[in-house]
């Protein structure tokens, strides 16, 4: 068992002695969605490596936000808040972000290592610059910076 599992486990046991529903719900999720990635992959006894588990992990937030859009545009604020504390609890397990100094600064380095020049060159600039990130920057703004770079 990876630490990572260990750590989600405990967490989960955690949760259960506290009583805290939200992280309950949202830790039980996360080892659901987890298992049926790694089933996916190679069967009930696959496991996954830390960069797999990582692009889980921010899927789960991903959906989570797209709720959170929903929940507001029908006026459920209520619901929109659970979403929220939600991603703070998922949040916990990725690593630290990037600063916006510090994507910058990679978004640099890969247009020079490209040699880009126009807007043409943006998706080997973008895979460059995801790689050098190594899933710390938000795809968002990596792309907008990119953009802005190259125009």
């Amino acid at each position: 068992m990876s630490d990572f599992s260990t750590t989600l486990m405990d967490d989960i046991k955690t949760a259960m002695k506290a009583k805290d529903t939200v992280s309950l719900t949202t830790l039980r999720a996360l080892k659901s969605a987890i298992k049926n990635v790694a089933i996916e992959k190679g069967g009930a006894d696959a496991v996954l490596d830390e960069a797999e588990t990582m692009a889980v992990i921010r899927k789960q937030i991903k959906q989570r936000q797209d709720s959170i859009t929903q929940f507001e545009g029908a006026n459920r604020p209520e619901l929109a808040d659970n979403e929220k504390a939600e991603i703070v609890v998922l949040e916990k397990y990725l690593p630290t972000p990037l600063s916006e100094e510090e994507i910058t600064a990679i978004v640099a380095a890969a247009v020079s290592e490209a040699g880009a020049t126009s807007k043409a060159d943006m998706g080997k600039v973008m895979k460059l610059a995801q790689e050098k990130a190594d899933g710390r920057a938000d795809g968002k703004v990596l792309s907008g910076l990119v953009m802005k770079a190259l125009s």
